[in-house]
């Protein structure tokens, strides 16, 4: 398989070999521009999939799956990739989706990860285990499954995702004539560490709603980079440097910003929300059975964005750390789930892999596979950060929260 899309690429000098992160290497630019070459021959997703409702569930699934995995962020970009593509192609039913999307974070770990960080066997079973899925894998459900997925791609599995441009534009994505706040930056070191902290979350962000995969990857990885400037103040929010080393203009970077901070203000809001009841549970416990006569705290304030050609101009001071942010995401994607969806079994004998291939059906047709797969599926299709395709006048002329000065003093 090609290398290329590895976290890390090994070089030969001599008998020694070398290891460094790609985009810090002298062939940084030549692979950046295989990259982009080959997002233009990425399949066509329609988000045609009967399914789809489900789509987030099983994305929280895996990006929790390869957290405890402790995998790199290019293979949990991959493995939803390859399921969201794949959801698109054929009718699955919800049972078979575990399998599937299991079987797509194996592919996509031994084709980003070393061979000693692919999830193991016990190690799947295990996490069906603590989250009650009652799911028993074998290795020869899993590799059947994963013949199907490569055929089903060809073999390839070269397809760049947002998470494989990030590192490259993080590189440039601060100079030192930036301003925060309108004043000269003090600790270039701090705020490139509060950067890779915000992009890497609007990274995540963007694999929580299918609406961005009508961007190219290379695109939602620089619009994760100009987002994250906004939020922390950044000005200019784009710069030319970064617009040389993208390709890619404010214009065209704005639609999915704009999408990225809507999911921003979602996330905040629900933080809010949660400290709030926090707040209220600890003041009740405190008085007893007295009723609460205080407000309850506020715990961000509301500003605006600048208009879109307005967009250097130095945004208002900041309320609260980046980290309480990330905090709350990751909480809530571990969050525990309703139940109630859907359940069932299966028993008896897996077909064979020929007439497992045969068995998935075009779009239209529903998939029927029988195997020894025994679990009971509990899930909720309310999306708890979906974004909504339909909104009003531009975002960034309206109201918005974040968070605060991460940087100061």
């Amino acid at each position: 398989m090609d290398t290329a899309f590895s976290p890390r690429r090994h070089f030969w000098m001599g008998s020694i070999m070398m290891e460094e992160p790609w985009w810090k290497g002298d062939l940084a630019a030549e692979i950046h521009r295989t990259l982009r070459l080959k997002e233009l021959k990425l399949p066509v997703y329609n988000a045609h999939s009967p399914q789809i409702r489900m789509r987030r569930y099983f994305a929280d699934l895996l990006a929790i799956l390869s957290s405890r995995c402790q995998l790199c962020p290019t293979a949990r970009h991959l493995a939803v990739y390859l399921l969201d593509l794949f959801m698109d192609r054929y009718d699955i039913s919800v049972k078979q989706l575990y399998v599937i999307s299991i079987a797509c974070l194996l592919l996509a770990s031994k084709f980003e990860e070393k061979e000693d960080k692919v999830p193991k066997l016990e190690q799947l079973n295990s996490f069906a285990y603590m989250c009650s899925l009652n799911l028993i894998l074998t290795k020869k459900d899993l590799l059947k499954m994963e013949l199907l997925i490569l055929e089903s791609f060809n073999w390839n599995l070269c397809l760049p995702t947002p998470a494989h441009y990030i590192d490259y534009y993080l590189f440039a994505s601060v100079s030192e004539n930036d301003l925060h706040n309108g004043w000269p930056i003090t600790s270039m070191t701090k705020v490139r560490a509060f950067m890779e902290k915000y992009s890497h979350y609007f990274l995540e962000v963007s694999l929580q709603d299918h609406i961005f995969l009508s961007f190219r990857p290379s695109l939602v990885a620089a619009a994760c980079v100009s987002a994250s400037r906004i939020c922390l103040e950044i000005s200019p929010s784009w710069t030319t440097q970064l617009q040389l080393l993208t390709f890619y203009s404010w214009e065209q970077l704005a639609p999915c910003i704009e999408l990225m901070l809507i999911a921003h203000d979602k996330d905040l809001r629900e933080a809010n929300k949660e400290k709030d009841r926090v707040v209220f549970l600890q003041q009740q416990q405190a008085v007893g059975s007295l009723a609460l006569q205080a407000p309850t705290q506020v715990l961000f304030q509301q500003s605006r964005y600048p208009p879109l050609a307005q967009h250097s101009r130095v945004l208002s001071q900041f309320r609260s750390p980046i980290q309480d942010l990330c905090s709350a995401y990751r909480d809530s994607l571990q969050a525990p789930r309703p139940s109630g969806l859907a359940s069932g079994s299966s028993g008896g004998a897996l077909h064979s892999y020929s007439r497992l291939q045969a068995s998935f059906q075009p779009i239209l047709q529903a998939v029927s596979i029988q195997g020894p797969i025994t679990m009971q599926v509990a899930i909720s299709t309310e999306p708890r950060h979906c974004l909504s395709l339909t909104y009003g006048s531009s975002y960034f002329s309206g109201h918005h929260l974040y968070t605060a000065g991460c940087f100061d003093g």
